[in-house]
């Protein structure tokens, strides 16, 4: 069985330990294993398919510097998803303030902090089913309605809509309340339906 089938079967944690350990096919492993939703999660914020992809990298940069600090009081996919929230949210008032002209090319090897390079690749997202069920549901006027949104609104919405995640779920990725999700849903679903029917 090779290393790859092996790591196929391992817990998150158990990735995690490998990766610490310099074992950059976990670290691939781990990626593939959560790159879909790490990227629906930042299109839902941005948007864009170039801006979700090129946060997608980045988050998952960011989580490979910061494994070693990962304490495991919560499951890494939810540690990991607000670091993907919080990516997703610097590009979106990134693009507010400066434009969005400027993209990253996804397919560049990154620099760790020991100066050796690691190829970030990710998955071809553009060839997944469901993600091209997820843009035809987004064209047209509703998904230029959603974009008009309130952020904080727009944010919760797509999670529990386009992402299905529970109240509990998102309430802990976005760091806040239930009721102050519950409220915001419901604001932004209000919110459409006044401006979907005019």
């Amino acid at each position: 069985m090779s290393n790859e089938e092996n790591n196929q079967d391992k817990s998150d944690r158990e990735l995690i330990t490998l990766i610490i350990d310099g074992d950059m096919d976990a670290m691939g492993d781990l990626m593939a294993r959560h790159s879909s939703k790490a990227y629906q999660i930042s299109y839902s914020i941005l948007g864009n398919k170039n801006d979700a992809e090129e946060v997608t990298q980045d988050a998952f940069i960011k989580v490979y510097r910061a494994l070693a600090n990962f304490r495991g009081d919560s499951e890494f996919s939810t540690w990991m998803y607000r670091i993907v929230v919080n990516q997703a949210r610097n590009k979106y008032r990134w693009n507010k303030r400066r434009g969005s002209q400027v993209n990253i090319s996804i397919d560049k090897d990154t620099e760790t902090d020991d100066g050796s390079s690691i190829p970030f690749d990710l998955p071809d997202t553009g060839k997944k089913p469901d993600h091209e069920i997820i843009f035809k549901e987004w064209e047209g006027e509703i998904a230029e309605e959603i974009k008009k949104l309130p952020a904080v609104n727009r944010e919760a919405l797509m999670l529990r809509n386009v992402k299905h995640l529970s109240y509990e779920q998102i309430a802990e990725l976005l760091d806040c309340k239930i009721g102050t999700i519950k409220s915001r849903i419901a604001r932004a679903r209000e919110e459409l339906r006044k401006r979907v029917s005019r």
